[in-house]
């Protein structure tokens, strides 16, 4: 595969790739994305956002950008620049309701493009790539381009999801990444009257990334202002209508910056090989 940097880094201009996947779908794995691209701005690092979730685009809703022309200059994708951060989604470039229907080459092919090829990234400190779910040859020839810095996983704590978080994790260490944690979100739920209720279970996420030795990063509670603002197109009013949701995905974004520091005291990024 040839590659338009002589250092063999496609994305020289970024310090930091980090790639989010997840075992399973409908953990929150996009929304776990979305939400720490716009911590990490807030934090004060230039960041970006690719939506590498090609079967089932989540960024055009979650920010906001839904229906909007993408802007083009000399044949080649100028990112969003929205909440703060910069991004590139799939989900600008075709119809919003046609289905994508390819075979793993075709998306490898489609997902180089948008993140090599076609695309020009500012200088970043952080790249956030929202990865499909799963452990198949998609997310492996994803991440044959990407020179990671580390993995996070994301699931929830019904064992069904943590099992296939595991595998995740498997995954990851396989292709020699380094994973920079599990998140664990729809941890529990606060009712009106302020009881807990733990609809998923709690803590299976934590337990397993004991149980594995790589760090918990944290864990996100179910809250109803995260879904509506979500589905509004506004990440930033997570971090200014609720004091607890803003501090829960504060946490998590700052134990992650802590676990990306350690890696570059530890080791260059890991250009992965899959082949």
């Amino acid at each position: 595969m040839s590659n338009p940097n002589p250092s063999g880094n496609p994305l020289p201009q970024v310090k930091n790739v980090i790639a989010i996947g997840a075992g399973k779908g409908g953990v929150g794995k996009s929304t776990i994305s979305a939400n720490m691209a716009v911590a990490l701005a807030r934090l004060g690092h230039k960041t970006g956002l690719m939506d590498g979730d090609i079967y089932g685009p989540s960024m055009p809703t979650m920010l906001g950008i839904r229906g909007v022309p993408p802007q083009v200059r000399e044949g080649r994708l100028i990112p969003f620049f929205v909440h703060g951060i910069h991004a590139v989604t799939i989900g600008s470039l075709v119809e919003p309701d046609k289905p994508l229907i390819w075979r793993g080459p075709m998306a490898h092919g489609a997902f180089k493009q948008l993140l090599v090829d076609q695309t020009v990234w500012p200088e970043l400190d952080y790249l956030i790539v929202d990865l499909p779910p799963g452990t198949g040859d998609v997310p492996l020839s994803l991440c044959q381009l990407l020179p990671l810095r580390g993995a996070v996983v994301v699931a929830t704590p019904q064992q069904v999801a943590l099992d296939d978080c595991i595998r995740a994790v498997g995954m990851f260490r396989t292709l020699n990444a380094p994973v920079l944690g599990i998140v664990e979100n729809m941890s529990y739920f606060v009712q009106p009257d302020g009881t807990v209720a733990d609809i998923f279970g709690r803590g299976g996420a934590q337990k397993a990334a004991q149980n594995l030795g790589i760090p918990f990063l944290g864990e996100l509670p179910m809250y109803q202002e995260l879904r509506v603002n979500s589905d509004a197109g506004e990440p930033l009013a997570n971090f200014q209508g609720t004091p607890d949701l803003r501090v829960a995905l504060e946490k998590i974004a700052n134990n992650l910056v802590g676990q990306v520091n350690l890696q570059v005291l530890q080791a260059p990024q890991v250009k992965l090989n899959v082949e």
